[in-house]
């Protein structure tokens, strides 16, 4: 498997993350059973969507290494 399809991988998960957690966060009731915003949801939702964030940059760096590597791979080879 190539560095790319991997950091293409990595990409279109921390975009399902970043969907998934965003929906949760959007779709949160107001208040819960006893009257009060469950924040605990809330917080798990937030460490979802950074975490999202770090994947997202991680990835793209590989993505820019790798493109280097090819670019690097080819003037060694003209």
């Amino acid at each position: 498997m190539d560095i790319s399809d991997i950091a293409l991988h990595g990409l279109q998960q921390a975009d399902t993350d970043l969907n998934q957690a965003a929906s949760a966060i959007a779709n949160a009731p107001t208040t819960g059973s006893n009257g009060t915003l469950d924040v605990g949801d809330l917080s798990q939702d937030m460490v979802t969507l950074m975490s999202a964030q770090n994947l997202f940059d991680a990835n793209l760096a590989s993505l820019k290494t790798a493109d280097q590597v090819q670019k690097n791979l080819l003037d060694v080879t003209a």
